[in-house]
């Protein structure tokens, strides 16, 4: 019986011009990640990553912990939605990442505020008026995610390796149980909200049908510094 480790990707660089690589924290999460890995996983697992170079980042620096020899499966579907897009959408100013930060910064509760703005652009993003607005939609994207996890699943029914890790993003992630689970968008993006940079989410393949296991572990990287745990 196959595991599935599906893995958020290590802080990334918030409010940069280029959000999609990892800051040193983001850095340090993956290593943090890749020896938990050595201490748990028996064998080399299949490895699958998304395109996007923090995906590739996270995927390498943990891998370098435990089974540097390990080749990544570089597949996009398991790549995140244009997030930046989608808060643009909602706010035209947000298209300069630096804004976003800046406002954000300025709050006495810069997490509660950025969960306000988030939570309003998936409801602008999900609600089906303003679909053809977007770059994907959220139905393209929620028919990705899905079709990428239905194919992996279908893949390990086939060659049935012990273990399968897939380095990828919160929303894809969040879309993923979501399907399993049969949640509404709204409760699917409030587990986005949630989930921890490099953290586990955990499912079993029964068949060819993942069954989740458990939901964003971090416990590893709060025993060794709480605070590395970053959401963001």
């Amino acid at each position: 019986m196959t595991t599935i480790y599906l893995i958020r990707h290590g802080q990334a660089s918030f409010g940069a011009e280029s959000y999609d690589k990892l800051s040193p924290n983001g850095e340090l999460q993956a290593q943090l990640l890749g020896r938990y890995f050595d201490d748990i996983l028996k064998e080399a697992p299949m490895v699958v990553a998304g395109s996007m170079q923090r995906h590739q980042q996270t995927a390498r620096l943990s891998l370098d912990e435990c089974f540097p020899e390990s080749d990544i499966v570089t597949n996009s579907a398991w790549n995140e939605f244009n997030h930046q897009q989608v808060f643009a959408q909602y706010e035209p100013r947000f298209n300069q990442p630096e804004l976003l930060k800046a406002d954000v910064a300025q709050h006495e509760n810069p997490r509660a505020y950025l969960s306000k703005i988030f939570a309003g652009a998936i409801e602008r993003w999900t609600g089906g008026e303003y679909h053809h607005e977007y770059e994907e939609s959220w139905p393209d994207f929620k028919s990705r995610v899905e079709t990428g996890l239905q194919n992996l699943c279908d893949e390990l029914a086939q060659t049935q390796p012990r273990y399968a890790v897939v380095f990828t993003s919160g929303g894809v992630i969040s879309v993923a149980v979501g399907k399993i689970l049969g949640l509404s968008p709204e409760k699917t993006f409030a587990l986005n909200w949630a989930i921890a940079n490099t953290s586990i989410t955990t499912l079993r393949l029964v068949g060819n049908e993942p069954q989740l296991l458990s939901l964003n572990e971090h416990h590893f990287i709060k025993a060794q510094d709480p605070n590395l745990l970053t959401w963001i």
